[in-house]
């Protein structure tokens, strides 16, 4: 039987990606279709695909109210509204896929209400395959190697900082271990902001420009030598589209929250 499916934010730049890989699907059945400004419109049509005969709805309490049942709830929407969202599926037995960023502190609540439905969700900043092994060979480097920093790169238009890539990285090399720092922050002469954000004990410098699309950098550093794992992502969002399709299917499996992709390629590996 296929997985039915709600997405939220299916007209946005990778919410549509992912929408058109589910309807191509035959893995996956869409039975919801959540984007405020074409609510009313046929999914397919906003699509540039043939109809689907599924109208786009505004809220995912219209989703529930129209009687279909989805399994899976996959949410590509903005940092504000993203978690009560998460909330409102979870409480109506709903599985979560979340590939929005913004999200940090709730994914505690998050987990703490997913295991008590006995739900799944996974969420992760970035749903590439290469941005995921990016994050895991980063993790390798800060087993052998003490000192480093995150560069965040994004469009100047990008509302959170750091990215929920960068921010997922910074929290998992926190696992590991806090980057050892020369000289202290509080210590630091001049203006401390100069030296970035402290997150999960690394420093990480969030830079936002016209140009840009997306990228970050893992910079490790020793005497007389330093190693750089840096990713870039081009101005389409298909990387996006596999992992959290995925994802959707991993979910079923699961209960609780699990944090970034990585986890799911490599669960073996351990922090």
């Amino acid at each position: 039987m296929p997985i039915n499916v709600c997405i939220a934010g299916t007209t946005g730049w990778t919410g549509s990606v992912v929408a058109r890989h589910l309807l191509q699907s035959d893995e996956f059945e869409v039975v919801g279709a959540l984007a405020r400004r074409e609510a009313g419109r046929d999914l397919g049509e906003v699509l540039g695909l043939a109809p689907t005969g599924l109208s786009i709805v505004s809220t995912f309490d219209e989703v529930l109210a129209s009687g279909a049942k989805p399994d899976v709830l996959i949410d590509y929407t903005k940092p504000d509204s993203v978690k009560a969202r998460t909330v409102e599926a979870l409480e109506n037995g709903v599985r979560v896929v979340v590939g929005t960023s913004g999200l940090t502190a709730d994914y505690a609540e998050i987990e703490e209400l997913a295991v008590a439905r006995g739900l799944g969700v996974i969420a992760a900043g970035n749903f590439s395959i290469t941005a995921t092994l990016a994050k895991h060979f980063a993790l390798i480097a800060a087993k052998y190697v003490p000192t480093w920093e995150l560069l965040d790169y994004a469009s100047a238009s990008k509302i959170d900082a750091p990215s929920g890539t960068v921010q997922e990285l910074a929290e998992a090399l926190g696992q590991v271990a806090d980057s050892q720092i020369a000289v202290p922050i509080d210590q630091t002469h001049g203006s401390k902001q100069a030296r970035g954000a402290t997150i999960g004990g690394t420093q990480v410098h969030s830079l936002r420009l016209p140009g840009i699309v997306i990228a970050f950098e893992a910079l490790f550093g020793l005497p007389d030598e330093r190693l750089t794992i840096h990713h870039d992502a081009g101005a389409g969002a298909e990387p996006y589209a596999v992992g959290t399709l995925v994802a959707a299917k991993k979910v079923m499996e699961i209960t609780g929250l699990i944090r970034g992709l990585d986890q799911l390629l490599f669960p073996d590996a351990g922090a």
